[in-house]
């Protein structure tokens, strides 16, 4: 068992599993040692990423290698931290591969304010954010849209809020595709889907769903950050959410489907929550262009919390608040890599291009896209940007967060949300929550050391770190 990862000669932190019984490519790992040995000793569970990752790597038309970044844990039949690109004649689409939280994303806003400016109104500003921005478990928005409607803004994404009043043209100039993916066509969504959503733009949700207030505690690349328009002990905002109900349920709805169209064109599934559809099928189709509704959705709902931000920041400070960049962590999407049009996977993958892409803004076309990972409530997150060789390697991806080391109902056992919100103002770090359970479960020890986690990618040379940023006020559902 000790010999099933293999070190890449002359790389730093690439690992690789050789071709093996049904693989069809190569899986490479990116990780430090320790995270290496604890995929080795994750093998033997049952709920396993690097069974999950060679399943993966069986699958008809996978491209070069199944790619796991260095936050990879277990996930729905693919493990999360992975990425893998399909051929698209010969290739497959998998709901695996995507998630249930279709286009979970970033979104970073940048002030002009420092963490002096802050200190004396952080329980002022915490409050309007907590009363402003709707957040919790079903919790309805303000923005209630007819079934008609919901059709157009699956269709138009970010652009149908910003239309509405919701944000500005900026906005959309530094969100992923301009705040709008084509191909989205509602009529491959369900009602149910629809239903769930019609009331849920510009919510927060629960779960591992966050809005914080962070410092920039550490510059690592000044150039970069002075283009990024970052500078020491500067105040941003980050939120953390995805397309809420709808993308769940077209996940719900499509897992039952691409089971279904694997058995139909006899694929191969190595695991059943693998189920998958040639991507020029029709079923295949259905689903990319219902991934992409879920998309639009979740930048559209992304764009309303960027709103209500800057209204609640309107009636405590006077700032601007500018938008650093948007981007998502489980989308499937067509890209052309080496001059060839795949269609990328990533589940719980960051998007990281580099620099000269022409997809980037202007203004960071140079030094490459702001790579947003998210750590936890009690530790820090960090800004990146892509390489060159991180274009050549991995798609174009990196690492998404921390990555989970425990399950949440593990998590919800071993900590108490009273404690965890307690231990976190002792260190500064001021909590706003709607439910201590979902505290519990978001416990920064239920995470593996973000620190790690990015510095085995920064070392490998797929990403380049720019500042690291520390919470110190946190708004949860």
């Amino acid at each position: 068992m000790a010999d099933l990862f293999k070190k890449v000669p002359n790389r730093i932190n690439l690992w690789t599993i050789e071709k093996q019984r049904n693989m069809n490519v190569p899986a490479y790992i990116y990780g430090d040692n320790k995270i290496i040995n604890e995929l080795r000793a994750d093998y033997r569970r049952e709920w396993s990423a690097t069974r999950q990752i060679i399943n993966v790597a069986s699958l008809p038309g996978i491209q070069k290698g199944m790619l796991a970044m260095s936050d990879v844990h277990p996930g729905y039949g693919f493990p999360i931290g992975g990425v893998a690109a399909f051929d698209i004649e010969e290739g497959v689409v998998s709901m695996a591969g995507v998630g249930y939280d279709i286009n979970c994303g970033v979104r970073t806003m940048v002030t002009d304010l420092t963490k002096s400016d802050l200190d004396p109104k952080k329980n002022a500003i915490l409050s309007e954010l907590f009363q402003t921005v709707p957040a919790g478990l079903g919790k309805p928005g303000k923005i209630k849209l007819s079934m008609a409607q919901v059709d157009d803004l699956l269709v138009e994404g970010a652009p149908y809020v910003v239309n509405m009043g919701y944000g500005t043209e900026e906005d959309l100039e530094y969100s992923e595709e301009g705040g709008c993916v084509k191909g989205a066509n509602p009529r491959n969504v369900s009602d149910r889907a629809k239903r769930r959503q019609h009331n849920q733009i510009g919510t927060l949700g629960s779960g591992n769903h966050y809005l914080e207030l962070q410092i920039v505690d550490k510059i690592f690349d000044e150039v970069t950050a002075k283009d990024f328009g970052l500078f020491q002990d500067q105040l941003i905002i980050t939120l953390h959410c995805g397309s809420r109900g709808l993308g769940h349920q077209i996940g719900t709805d499509y897992s039952r489907e691409l089971v279904r169209a694997s058995q139909k064109y006899n694929l191969p599934l190595p695991d059943k929550e693998l189920g998958s559809a040639p991507i020029t099928s029709k079923e295949g189709e259905r689903y990319i262009s219902a991934v992409n509704c879920g998309i639009n959705a979740a930048l559209a709902n992304r764009q309303v919390i960027a709103h209500l931000v800057r209204q609640a920041f309107q009636k405590v400070f006077d700032t601007d608040i500018r938008q650093l960049y948007d981007i998502g962590h489980n989308t499937c999407k067509f890209e052309e890599h080496d001059g060839k049009k795949v269609l990328v996977h990533r589940k719980g993958s960051t998007r990281a291009f580099g620099p000269g892409h022409p997809e980037l803004p202007s203004s960071y076309r140079e030094v490459g896209q702001p790579v947003l990972i998210g750590g936890t409530m009690g530790t820090s997150s960090y800004i990146l940007t892509g390489t060159e060789l991180g274009m050549s390697d991995t798609f174009g991806s990196a690492c998404h967060g921390a990555g989970r080391s425990m399950s949440r109902k593990a998590a919800k056992k071993k900590y108490w949300g009273k404690t965890v919100v307690q231990n976190l103002a002792d260190k500064g770090i001021t909590v706003r929550a709607h439910s201590f359970a979902g505290v519990a479960e978001e416990a920064p020890g239920a995470y593996k050391d973000v620190e790690q986690v990015v510095n085995a990618m920064h070392d490998a040379g797929v990403v380049k770190k720019v500042v690291q940023v520390k919470p110190v006020g946190v708004v949860k559902g």
